[in-house]
């Protein structure tokens, strides 16, 4: 039915296809050790969670503060979920409270990566001591001394990329990530579609994005973890068995072959993995729910924006006024999720009175799956972040892309190839735009003729990023390709 079953076939022994089907009753211990952020942090779960009902034991490690932030483990998986808890060690700089990369500026997210460096005796201490041994440990890209380490107690290796392919692909082959080779070190380097892409693509960054992403704080320092990304990213791919995608061989099919040919081990797509019923009925905020629905219930099918910059995101002054701005000439209803930093307060003077009929600021963390379910919300003004926009897209809500920071700006560029979202224009240099752009944009996506296709488009994609059969079939090829190997 689907490619990535094809796929996955190249790499097992045409005599063990009858087993693949038969072999049900085989129980895997998978440890799951996600990076520092919450982006990372609640797909890993909500993975487990998935290989859990499956049958299959989960080791979850990570740091107290962050195990309490992830959902609690539903009842019935509470004898196959184990949470691991790690305190953080200190460093120099880094908060004593600050265990996820919510918690600092985006300039000290390095000391994070240093004390996550530290966690390196506990995690081998827990590895060669659980029982039953772990079969697979499933990592992230900033673990990149985890490989190594697994491959010398015995335990099968997959990273676990939480970006699109087309992402990996931009950023090119592992030794050249670990070697240094085509170097990019200005942002300028970033703006430049590289030479392993061999076909026509806009993948490549905005010089904004890049001088984003590359900025100091205000003293200059930028808390070099002593390992840069590119040989966290090279080294975590290259000593990996295998490689895992949170992402659709059917949404992006050219960007799998690009990635497939440069790593040149299995590379599998899981899906999207759909988030649970039980996923957000945990949350504190859920009390939050009866008034958000009930402004939403007021409010006609398609006509409201969900605005939400995720958990990181920070906005200039300026910008958030001119956002606030735009969406006040779109004449648009609104609900806007405020939840990072005091914008709230730097809202345009009189802005929330005149908007107070069909604006909703919400300053707390929102219900997120909820809110984008509900039929009054017709588009997602987003910062392209790659969890927010799967679980729009699995509504067939149309995006207005506005990037932020990482990988979003990238996100970006193959949400506008395959026309599910209209990016809100900006100058390339410096990143500015003006409130005529975002009301402009809005309206294009929302109701023009011209847009019209790319809504369309967006509603398609529910039954790839929506559709439980078609996410339980990723899941259950994964599964068997994990028994299988070897």
């Amino acid at each position: 039915m689907f490619i990535h079953g094809v796929y996955l076939l190249t790499y097992i022994d045409c005599s063990l296809q009858t087993a693949f089907m038969e072999e049900t009753d085989k129980v895997l211990h998978i440890v799951m050790f996600p990076w520092l952020a919450i982006g990372h942090l609640k797909p890993f779960f909500r993975f487990s969670k998935c290989l859990a009902r499956k049958g299959h034991r989960i080791s979850f490690i990570s740091t107290p503060r962050n195990l309490q932030r992830i959902a609690e483990i539903p009842h019935d998986l509470i004898h196959l979920i184990n949470l691991i808890s790690f305190p953080l060690p200190e460093v120099e700089h880094l908060p004593p409270d600050a265990e996820s990369s919510m918690d600092v500026p985006c300039v000290k997210q390095q000391l994070l990566k240093i004390a996550l460096d530290l966690l390196e005796p506990s995690v081998r201490s827990f590895l060669e001591s659980t029982e039953p041994k772990p079969d697979w440990i499933v990592y992230d890209y900033a673990s990149h001394w985890l490989p190594k380490m697994a491959a010398e107690i015995g335990i099968s290796r997959a990273y676990f990329s939480l970006f699109t392919a087309a992402f990996m692909a931009f950023f090119g082959p592992p030794a050249a990530l670990m070697n240094g080779e085509n170097a990019r070190s200005t942002a300028e380097d970033y703006t430049v579609v590289p030479e392993w892409i061999p076909f026509p693509s806009n993948m490549a960054f905005r010089v904004y994005e890049m001088t984003k992403n590359m900025e100091k704080d205000s003293s200059g320092n930028n808390y070099d973890s002593g390992t840069s990304d590119s040989l966290r990213f090279g080294i975590s791919i290259h000593e990996s068995d295998i490689v895992i995608f949170r992402s659709c061989e059917e949404f992006e099919p050219e960007w799998f072959d690009v990635v497939r040919k440069i790593y040149t081990k299995p590379v599998i797509p899981i899906g999207v993995v759909l988030p649970m019923e039980d996923e957000e009925d945990a949350s504190e905020d859920n009390q939050e729910w009866p008034k958000i629905k009930d402004w939403l219930d007021s409010h006609e099918c398609n006509s409201v924006v969900y605005v939400a910059l995720g958990t990181e995101a920070t906005l200039t002054h300026k910008e958030t006024r001119e956002l606030a701005l735009g969406l006040e000439q779109s004449n648009f209803p609104f609900f806007w999720v405020l939840n990072r930093g005091n914008h709230s307060a730097i809202l345009p003077d009189g802005f929330r009175e005149r908007v107070s009929d069909r604006g909703f600021i919400y300053a707390k963390w929102a219900p997120q799956i909820k809110i984008l379910g509900h039929p009054a919300v017709g588009g997602f003004l987003t910062h392209c972040g790659w969890n927010s926009v799967t679980e729009a897209l699995g509504f067939g809500r149309v995006l207005i892309l506005f990037p932020v920071m990482n990988d979003q700006g990238l996100n970006a560029r193959l949400l506008q190839e395959k026309n599910v979202g209209v990016e809100i224009p900006r100058n390339e240099e410096d990143g500015s735009f003006t409130s005529d752009s975002v009301a402009e944009s809005l309206r294009l996506a929302m109701v023009s003729e011209e847009g019209k296709r790319v809504k369309d488009n967006a509603k398609r994609m529910t039954d790839l990023f929506g559709n439980k059969s078609t996410s339980d079939s990723y899941i259950d090829s994964f599964v068997s390709f994990l028994i299988h190997y070897k």
